[in-house]
């Protein structure tokens, strides 16, 4: 490939980065359409059927968190008659956990799907065709979306949109250029049939690569997304490699990676669908090498030239990262949905056809 359209297919690759960029935006809250509720008519109650993974989260408020108004979320399920829309976490409902409601559905209730699983770890979707309204997942064609991570312009934030939630990135600092760590990867669900547990296997033949977690060190006490943060800022690249590869379907792995200013090395679904969400120079694709050997080569290469280096990591100067708090922020975005789609109510449904595609 000659160097014109090398340039080319760089500037069409950053163009529909920031594209995606924008229309990303339409889905974050706006503070200047967004205000308290006006009247009680104006407010929407959510009900939230099943706590995810059963673990409690305390209910605070939308507006003063996320400035999305006009929203009363609930547990209590005698509500149920008077709610707006309930939103069902699909673990719960397709492992017996819990059951869907039983009563008869209100006139013009939405049910809202709600999963952040990949299709690989999502059972029983058949069972539920015709049964929801919305959706919300991390897939761009959600009813509702909420991706684990997003860049945001800082212009934007600086105007107070998730300003509490937004870290701002910065460009890469000597130190950061000459860290004296190679590779780190953190991983706790550990499968030998895992893609991603073969290609470790074959990068280690030519690479030293650190392992944490179940299978390898241990992680610092509190192994919360921080403290990971934290340690994989010792490293210059960071393995972002998920349990299976699926549209759409890059988590808190890759993010981690960019806040902690180390080159994501990634394996997931193609290095395009990357693009919607990153610019092209940003990661590494396990995908853009012929060999992990090739692959391995490149990374030693990176290591002994910081200036080429740098090129991986320059592109952060004038973005924040927000990374959604699971699960009130998930919560309040889709009570916004709901008001916004007031008075309208279709199903799903080809709900296995759709999340599989």
């Amino acid at each position: 490939m000659g160097v014109g359209a090398e340039c080319s297919f760089a500037c069409m690759a950053t163009l529909v980065f920031w594209s995606f960029i924008a229309i990303c935006l339409l889905y974050l809250p706006d503070p200047s359409t967004l205000g308290p509720p006006v009247s009680e008519n104006s407010t929407v109650t959510l009900l939230i059927w099943t706590q995810p993974f059963g673990r409690y989260h305390e209910l605070s408020d939308c507006y003063t968190l996320y400035q999305i108004g006009g929203c009363m979320l609930t547990y209590d399920r005698r509500a149920y008659t008077q709610a707006d829309a309930v939103i069902i976490h699909h673990r719960e409902v397709a492992t017996g956990i819990a059951e869907l409601p039983h009563e008869r559905r209100p006139r013009a209730q939405k049910w809202i799907w709600m999963n952040y699983e990949s299709p690989t770890h999502t059972p029983r979707l058949w069972d539920f065709e015709g049964v929801f309204n919305l959706t919300m997942s991390y897939r761009t064609d959600s009813d509702i979306f909420l991706p684990y991570g997003q860049l945001i312009p800082r212009v934007r934030t600086a105007k107070g949109l998730q300003t509490r939630y937004a870290q701002p990135l910065q460009g890469p600092s000597r130190s950061d250029l000459l860290r004296s760590r190679l590779v780190a990867w953190v991983v706790s669900n550990w499968k030998e049939s895992h893609a991603r547990v073969t290609f470790y296997y074959q990068l280690r033949q030519y690479i030293q690569v650190d392992v944490f977690g179940r299978a390898g060190l241990p992680l610092p006490r509190d192994s919360g997304s921080g403290n990971i943060v934290r340690l994989v800022r010792q490293y210059l690249f960071y393995l972002a490699l998920e349990n299976s590869q699926h549209t759409d379907y890059i988590t808190e792995k890759l993010w981690n990676a960019v806040l902690a200013g180390a080159v994501p090395v990634v394996l997931g679904p193609s290095r395009k669908n990357y693009e919607r969400f990153l610019p092209p120079e940003a990661f590494i694709h396990v995908d853009d090498f012929p060999t992990v050997r090739g692959l391995a080569r490149y990374l030693l290469m990176l290591r002994r030239n910081p200036f080429l280096l740098r090129r991986h990591l320059d592109w952060k100067g004038g973005l924040s990262l927000h990374q959604p708090t699971f699960w009130l922020e998930h919560y309040c975005t889709a009570c916004r949905a709901v008001r916004r789609t007031r008075g309208r109510t279709s199903v799903v449904k080809r709900l296995t056809h759709w999340f599989h595609s």
